[in-house]
């Protein structure tokens, strides 16, 4: 496949396997959160840990600020957390943050940093720490996108297997510091804009927005599903913890059953599919919210499973 054929297929899930238990089918570690400067970011990280529950990954665990956890958890509650230390100031202590990061990442299958992370030096310094590790496939969203966007030199600290998910404003941040002259809202140029990200910097991009793109520099791929009732807030986050929740159960291991580019795939499709289930059973062209969203992956994932 290339550049030119705007439909590879899609690979079937595998089946579960029926004797598998938690630890079966991977960790993942959102990171995400801010409570600084007089705003509380607290759905964000926790809708993306209930995507990734909702994708079939066996435990979820938030990383966020620690005044700002109870609330997380109380939004997912089927997660575990740890807090990150804080400044007087609700700030993350820039000595500690990385420490927490560094011993998450050390036992998770995939991660999500980014969703409601804010930005800032020491939230920089953990987007770059994400993805100058090569050990765990992290996806980088949201505010993690606009801090590495800062960084001119990114390319030569990029090391992680790594999805990067941008809406169009998040695209045009990173795409200017990495001289990408592409507009990813002209629908002619966003397959072209996501392919060339993803060769810059050696991952798979998730273009966002309405035929939403994906691309691993090589193969590249639009999704032809969705809804109108998908653009509302947090359904962007769903989608990061539904993606890493794939890469965490197929992607991962001596023996992965899917490649990045293609739990990629899968997940955008089962996102736009849910939506349009929900528009269906609700007969309604807006007021969709994002934990309902999350409500619908589960079908719209068995339907793309191989039943064994």
């Amino acid at each position: 496949m290339n550049d030119a054929d705007p439909r590879p297929p899609l690979p079937l899930l595998p089946p579960r396997p029926p004797h598998g238990h938690k630890g079966t089918f991977g960790t993942v570690v959102v990171v995400g959160g801010s409570h600084a400067g007089g705003r509380a970011m607290v759905g964000a990280p926790a809708l993306a840990a209930l995507g990734a529950l909702r994708a079939g990954a066996g435990l979820a665990k938030l990383v966020m600020p620690a005044d700002l956890l109870p609330a997380g958890l109380t939004v997912c509650p089927s997660a575990t957390g740890v807090g990150i230390p804080q400044t007087g100031g609700g700030s993350l202590d820039p000595g500690a943050a990385p420490q927490v990061l560094d011993s998450m990442l050390a036992g998770a299958s995939a991660a999500v940093i980014g969703p409601g992370l804010g930005e800032g030096d020491v939230e920089r310094a953990l987007s770059l720490r994400a993805v100058q590790q090569d050990g765990v496939p992290v996806v980088v969203d949201a505010d993690a996108i606009n801090n590495l966007a800062v960084l001119p030199d990114l390319f030569r600290d990029f090391h992680a297997p790594a999805i990067l998910t941008p809406h169009p404003g998040e695209f045009r941040r990173i795409g200017a510091a990495l001289r990408i002259s592409q507009d990813p809202t002209d629908p002619a140029q966003r397959p072209h804009a996501a392919a060339e990200l993803a060769r810059r910097l050696g991952c798979v991009c998730v273009l966002k927005g309405a035929g939403t793109v994906v691309s691993d520099g090589i193969r590249t791929w639009t999704c032809a599903r969705g809804h109108p009732c998908l653009a509302t807030a947090g359904t962007g986050d769903v989608l990061a913890g539904v993606v890493a929740g794939l890469v965490a159960q197929y992607a991962c291991g001596p023996m992965p059953k899917l490649s990045l580019f293609d739990a990629a795939r899968i997940g955008v499709e089962a996102h736009a599919v849910a939506g349009e289930r929900w528009a269906s059973e609700h007969g309604a062209q807006a007021g969709l919210l994002a934990q309902e969203l999350a409500e619908q992956v589960p079908g719209a994932l068995e339907a793309m499973r191989n039943p064994g």
